[in-house]
Protein backbone atom coordinates (compact mmCIF):
# COMPACT_ATOMS: atom_id res chain seq x y z
CA UNK A 1 0.00 0.00 0.00
CA UNK A 2 2.46 2.30 0.96
CA UNK A 3 4.51 1.41 -2.29
CA UNK A 4 1.70 2.56 -4.89
CA UNK A 5 1.30 6.12 -2.50
CA UNK A 6 5.19 6.46 -2.91
CA UNK A 7 4.38 5.47 -6.86
CA UNK A 8 1.39 7.73 -6.65
CA UNK A 9 3.03 11.04 -5.75
CA UNK A 10 6.41 9.98 -7.91
CA UNK A 11 4.37 10.01 -10.51
CA UNK A 12 2.88 13.04 -10.07
CA UNK A 13 5.78 14.93 -9.15
CA UNK A 14 6.45 16.80 -12.64
CA UNK A 15 2.64 17.52 -12.87
CA UNK A 16 3.57 19.75 -9.63
CA UNK A 17 6.17 21.13 -10.80
CA UNK A 18 5.22 22.57 -13.93
CA UNK A 19 2.17 23.98 -11.95
CA UNK A 20 4.83 25.71 -9.21
CA UNK A 21 6.68 26.63 -12.26
CA UNK A 22 3.95 28.43 -14.17
CA UNK A 23 2.49 30.14 -10.86
CA UNK A 24 5.94 31.14 -10.11
CA UNK A 25 6.43 32.61 -13.27
CA UNK A 26 3.17 34.76 -13.34
CA UNK A 27 2.89 35.35 -9.73
CA UNK A 28 3.34 39.57 -10.44
CA UNK A 29 0.89 41.76 -12.84
CA UNK A 30 4.07 41.65 -15.14
CA UNK A 31 5.73 38.09 -15.33
CA UNK A 32 7.50 39.43 -18.35
CA UNK A 33 9.44 42.49 -17.06
CA UNK A 34 10.80 40.22 -14.16
CA UNK A 35 13.02 38.34 -15.88
CA UNK A 36 15.62 37.30 -12.72
CA UNK A 37 11.37 35.56 -11.16
CA UNK A 38 11.24 34.38 -14.86
CA UNK A 39 14.46 32.85 -15.68
CA UNK A 40 14.57 31.03 -11.81
CA UNK A 41 11.23 29.19 -12.53
CA UNK A 42 12.22 28.60 -16.17
CA UNK A 43 15.24 26.48 -15.23
CA UNK A 44 12.94 24.45 -13.20
CA UNK A 45 10.73 23.66 -15.86
CA UNK A 46 11.80 19.92 -17.61
CA UNK A 47 12.47 19.58 -21.41
CA UNK A 48 9.45 17.41 -21.95
CA UNK A 49 6.83 20.66 -20.86
CA UNK A 50 9.33 23.00 -22.61
CA UNK A 51 9.24 20.66 -25.97
CA UNK A 52 5.41 20.47 -25.25
CA UNK A 53 5.02 24.47 -24.71
CA UNK A 54 6.33 24.88 -27.76
CA UNK A 55 4.15 22.89 -30.07
CA UNK A 56 0.90 24.20 -28.76
CA UNK A 57 2.50 27.83 -28.29
CA UNK A 58 3.05 27.63 -32.33
CA UNK A 59 -0.05 25.86 -32.80
CA UNK A 60 -2.25 28.77 -30.95
CA UNK A 61 -0.07 31.39 -32.76
CA UNK A 62 -0.47 30.48 -36.37
CA UNK A 63 -3.69 28.69 -36.04
CA UNK A 64 -5.64 30.22 -33.21
CA UNK A 65 -8.51 31.42 -34.93
CA UNK A 66 -8.97 28.52 -37.40
CA UNK A 67 -9.53 26.91 -34.22
CA UNK A 68 -10.90 29.32 -31.90
CA UNK A 69 -13.54 27.65 -30.10
CA UNK A 70 -11.14 25.02 -29.33
CA UNK A 71 -8.00 27.63 -27.93
CA UNK A 72 -10.72 29.24 -26.31
CA UNK A 73 -12.23 25.94 -24.38
CA UNK A 74 -8.63 25.01 -23.84
CA UNK A 75 -6.90 28.47 -22.66
CA UNK A 76 -10.28 28.63 -20.04
CA UNK A 77 -9.55 25.11 -18.66
CA UNK A 78 -6.05 26.02 -18.47
CA UNK A 79 -6.37 29.32 -16.83
CA UNK A 80 -8.79 27.47 -14.28
CA UNK A 81 -6.23 24.50 -13.49
CA UNK A 82 -3.15 26.95 -12.78
CA UNK A 83 -5.97 29.55 -10.77
CA UNK A 84 -7.70 26.65 -8.84
CA UNK A 85 -3.98 24.73 -7.77
CA UNK A 86 -3.13 28.50 -6.03
CA UNK A 87 -6.51 28.66 -4.61
CA UNK A 88 -6.05 24.96 -3.57
CA UNK A 89 -3.15 25.47 -2.11
CA UNK A 90 -4.27 27.47 0.84
CA UNK A 91 -6.72 24.43 1.88
CA UNK A 92 -4.29 21.68 0.79
CA UNK A 93 -5.78 20.55 -2.27
CA UNK A 94 -4.45 22.16 -4.52
CA UNK A 95 -5.21 19.73 -7.61
CA UNK A 96 -8.73 19.04 -6.70
CA UNK A 97 -9.77 22.52 -6.74
CA UNK A 98 -7.53 22.91 -10.26
CA UNK A 99 -9.75 20.44 -11.53
CA UNK A 100 -12.82 21.60 -10.64
CA UNK A 101 -12.23 25.19 -11.72
CA UNK A 102 -10.51 23.90 -14.69
CA UNK A 103 -13.89 22.30 -15.81
CA UNK A 104 -16.26 24.65 -14.23
CA UNK A 105 -14.29 27.61 -16.98
CA UNK A 106 -14.01 25.17 -19.76
CA UNK A 107 -17.79 24.48 -19.80
CA UNK A 108 -18.94 27.73 -19.23
CA UNK A 109 -16.93 29.06 -22.14
CA UNK A 110 -18.59 26.92 -24.78
CA UNK A 111 -22.24 28.09 -24.68
CA UNK A 112 -20.61 31.60 -23.78
CA UNK A 113 -18.38 31.79 -26.54
CA UNK A 114 -18.62 35.11 -27.54
CA UNK A 115 -18.14 35.98 -23.89
CA UNK A 116 -15.22 34.24 -23.47
CA UNK A 117 -13.73 35.70 -26.03
CA UNK A 118 -14.12 39.30 -24.57
CA UNK A 119 -12.63 38.48 -21.56
CA UNK A 120 -9.55 36.51 -23.23
CA UNK A 121 -9.45 39.73 -25.81
CA UNK A 122 -9.49 41.99 -22.50
CA UNK A 123 -6.77 40.15 -20.41
CA UNK A 124 -3.91 39.54 -23.71
CA UNK A 125 -4.69 43.52 -23.81
CA UNK A 126 -3.74 43.84 -20.14
CA UNK A 127 -1.11 41.26 -20.44
CA UNK A 128 0.23 43.41 -23.25
CA UNK A 129 -0.28 46.72 -21.54
CA UNK A 130 1.27 45.93 -18.10
CA UNK A 131 4.27 44.07 -19.65
CA UNK A 132 4.88 46.96 -21.70
CA UNK A 133 4.27 49.92 -19.32
CA UNK A 134 6.75 48.31 -16.86
CA UNK A 135 9.58 46.90 -19.67
CA UNK A 136 9.77 50.73 -21.10
CA UNK A 137 9.64 52.34 -17.41
CA UNK A 138 12.56 50.22 -16.46
CA UNK A 139 14.55 50.63 -19.94
CA UNK A 140 13.75 54.56 -19.75
CA UNK A 141 14.53 55.09 -16.01
CA UNK A 142 17.45 53.23 -16.44
CA UNK A 143 18.58 54.86 -19.72
CA UNK A 144 17.61 58.21 -19.57
CA UNK A 145 17.25 58.65 -16.19
CA UNK A 146 13.45 59.12 -16.56
CA UNK A 147 11.48 58.92 -13.42
CA UNK A 148 8.73 56.60 -14.68
CA UNK A 149 6.87 55.05 -11.84
CA UNK A 150 7.40 51.08 -12.68
CA UNK A 151 4.72 49.65 -9.77
CA UNK A 152 2.13 51.52 -12.37
CA UNK A 153 2.06 49.11 -14.34
CA UNK A 154 -1.61 48.91 -13.76
CA UNK A 155 -2.44 52.07 -15.66
CA UNK A 156 -1.30 50.30 -18.93
CA UNK A 157 -2.91 47.13 -17.52
CA UNK A 158 -6.03 48.66 -17.46
CA UNK A 159 -5.55 50.87 -20.96
CA UNK A 160 -5.09 47.60 -22.97
CA UNK A 161 -7.86 45.62 -20.84
CA UNK A 162 -10.49 48.31 -21.68
CA UNK A 163 -9.64 48.95 -25.45
CA UNK A 164 -9.01 44.84 -25.88
CA UNK A 165 -12.04 43.94 -24.33
CA UNK A 166 -14.08 46.28 -25.50
CA UNK A 167 -12.96 44.97 -29.66
CA UNK A 168 -14.12 41.73 -29.15
CA UNK A 169 -17.70 43.25 -29.42
CA UNK A 170 -16.81 45.32 -32.82
CA UNK A 171 -14.06 43.05 -34.50
CA UNK A 172 -14.64 39.68 -33.22
CA UNK A 173 -12.12 38.01 -35.76
CA UNK A 174 -9.15 40.61 -34.86
CA UNK A 175 -9.72 40.41 -30.80
CA UNK A 176 -9.66 36.13 -31.33
CA UNK A 177 -6.61 36.37 -33.82
CA UNK A 178 -5.05 38.66 -30.64
CA UNK A 179 -5.21 36.67 -27.62
CA UNK A 180 -4.46 33.51 -29.75
CA UNK A 181 -1.11 35.49 -30.75
CA UNK A 182 -0.20 36.54 -27.45
CA UNK A 183 -1.06 33.69 -25.84
CA UNK A 184 0.57 31.38 -28.45
CA UNK A 185 3.61 33.36 -28.66
CA UNK A 186 4.04 33.53 -24.92
CA UNK A 187 3.36 30.35 -24.43
CA UNK A 188 6.37 29.35 -27.31
CA UNK A 189 8.72 31.64 -26.47
CA UNK A 190 8.91 30.43 -22.84
CA UNK A 191 9.17 27.07 -24.09
CA UNK A 192 12.26 27.98 -26.36
CA UNK A 193 14.36 29.84 -23.70
CA UNK A 194 13.61 26.62 -20.52
CA UNK A 195 14.36 24.79 -23.37
CA UNK A 196 17.99 27.23 -23.76
CA UNK A 197 18.36 27.36 -20.14
CA UNK A 198 18.25 23.61 -19.78
CA UNK A 199 21.13 23.35 -22.09
CA UNK A 200 24.30 23.78 -19.93
CA UNK A 201 26.92 25.57 -22.22
CA UNK A 202 23.95 28.16 -22.93
CA UNK A 203 22.67 28.14 -19.39
CA UNK A 204 24.69 31.10 -18.50
CA UNK A 205 24.73 33.33 -21.32
CA UNK A 206 20.73 32.76 -22.12
CA UNK A 207 20.37 34.05 -18.54
CA UNK A 208 22.71 37.07 -18.58
CA UNK A 209 20.95 37.91 -21.74
CA UNK A 210 17.43 38.03 -20.54
CA UNK A 211 18.11 39.75 -17.30
CA UNK A 212 20.30 42.31 -18.73
CA UNK A 213 17.26 44.67 -19.30
CA UNK A 214 13.73 44.25 -18.13
CA UNK A 215 12.61 45.02 -21.79
CA UNK A 216 14.44 41.72 -23.29
CA UNK A 217 11.39 39.34 -22.77
CA UNK A 218 8.56 41.73 -23.91
CA UNK A 219 10.19 42.24 -27.00
CA UNK A 220 11.05 38.60 -27.55
CA UNK A 221 7.11 37.54 -26.97
CA UNK A 222 5.51 40.46 -28.62
CA UNK A 223 7.61 40.46 -31.74
CA UNK A 224 6.60 37.30 -32.71
CA UNK A 225 2.67 37.76 -31.51
CA UNK A 226 2.63 40.64 -34.11
CA UNK A 227 4.32 38.03 -36.92
CA UNK A 228 1.72 35.48 -35.80
CA UNK A 229 -1.15 37.98 -35.62
CA UNK A 230 -0.20 39.58 -39.23
CA UNK A 231 0.22 36.06 -40.50
CA UNK A 232 -3.36 34.68 -39.05
CA UNK A 233 -4.70 37.53 -40.61
CA UNK A 234 -3.54 37.04 -44.21
CA UNK A 235 -3.87 33.55 -43.95
CA UNK A 236 -7.08 33.28 -42.84
CA UNK A 237 -8.64 36.49 -45.18
CA UNK A 238 -12.13 36.08 -45.78
CA UNK A 239 -12.03 32.76 -44.40
CA UNK A 240 -14.31 31.30 -41.91
CA UNK A 241 -13.52 29.56 -38.64
CA UNK A 242 -13.42 25.65 -38.80
CA UNK A 243 -15.68 25.33 -36.32
CA UNK A 244 -18.29 28.56 -36.53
Amino acid sequence: MLSIIAQAQESASPIRDLFESVIGMFSSGAPLAQPDVLVENLKTLSTVWAAIFIIVGLLCLFNGYKFYKTTTIMLALLMGLFAGYWLGKKIEAPFIVGGCLGLLLATVAYPLMKYAVAVFGGLAGAFIGGNLWAGFAHALNKGASMGVPVDAYWIGALIGLIVCGMLAFILFKLSVVLFTSVSGSTIAVLGVLALLLSIPQLSDTVSEGLTANQLVVPLLVFVPATIGLIMQEVWTKGDKPAEA
